[in-house]
């Protein structure tokens, strides 16, 4: 007789004791990712088992073109609508890391005539189904989600993922574009990444072991210095600091102020000569 068990997230729940199933026994497990946790789940359940891996761990799909655009947090915004107004895919799904960012990001682009919808922990079951079907029937366009909530999501033929904000686990990202290049199918991952998150895209590229081909975007600030080269043609004469010239001579001092009086006696003298 056949028997199946699916374990919690908590790993040291009772759902996933082995003492449920029978001593004797032939098992699969199955599993999208494979952790130290599931791991030693696997040493519990199975004896001696056969690992059969469709790609290495932490490996992304070859068919899945990645990109950064490199770009301050305040230009995000903008950017995003230039890519959901001006590329032709009908489908997209946009990644927060929260879930009060995927509400104010989908409002916003309603707001601007973009059909978009937001899946996070905060809505109900019924709401993430309908969410979920308006995008699969192509009613919503761009789907906000957060990384929970996108957990297990089945899009046939998705296109392209966004990654409005890049996770700070590198494991998530491979995550996050691991929902499109399914079954063959060419994909695009698109990541929008503010100085502040260089330090995550750094340790994601480590994980991926592969350089990500990175693209500026508008007037970015970026957490590099970049020192400023002189101007080789301009006149260096205007570059030394301000010095005195030898060849001018000192100013000479002041000459006494003459009394009041002198003037007025030097005019009457004039005025005698000229009477007499």
């Amino acid at each position: 007789r056949r028997r199946h068990t699916r374990c919690s997230r908590d790993w040291s729940s009772d759902v996933c004791s082995s003492d449920l199933l029978p001593k004797q026994r032939q098992n699969l497990m199955f599993s999208a990712t494979f952790s130290d946790e599931i791991k030693k789940l696997s040493e519990a359940f199975l004896n001696n088992p056969l690992l059969i891996e469709v790609a290495r761990s932490n490996a992304t799909n070859e068919n899945v073109t990645q990109k950064v655009y490199l770009i301050d947090q305040d230009n995000k915004h903008g950017l995003l609508s230039k890519l959901l107004t001006e590329n032709t895919t009908k489908q997209v799904i946009v990644f927060t890391k929260t879930k009060l960012t995927a509400s104010r990001l989908a409002r916003q682009l309603v707001r601007e005539g973009i059909a978009a919808d937001a899946i996070h922990g905060d809505k109900s079951q019924s709401e993430r189904i309908q969410a979920l079907e308006a995008f699969k029937q192509g009613k919503v366009m761009a789907l906000i989600a957060t990384d929970v909530a996108a957990r297990g999501l089945d899009i046939d033929q998705l296109p392209m993922v966004i990654n409005y904000e890049i996770p700070s686990a590198p494991e998530d990202y491979v995550h996050r574009i691991g929902r499109t290049g399914r079954a063959g199918a060419l994909g695009e991952a698109i990541s929008l990444v503010a100085p502040d998150e260089e330090k995550y895209l750094a340790e994601i590229e480590k994980l991926i072991k592969r350089e990500i081909p990175k693209e500026k975007f508008g007037k970015s600030v970026y957490s590099r210095p970049v020192s400023k080269k002189p101007n080789s043609s301009a006149d260096p004469w205007f570059d030394k600091p301000y010095e005195p010239s030898g060849a001018v001579a000192a100013p000479k001092p002041a000459k006494p102020i003459a009394r009041t009086g002198a003037p007025k006696r030097e005019v009457d003298r004039k005025s005698t000569r000229l009477n007499s």
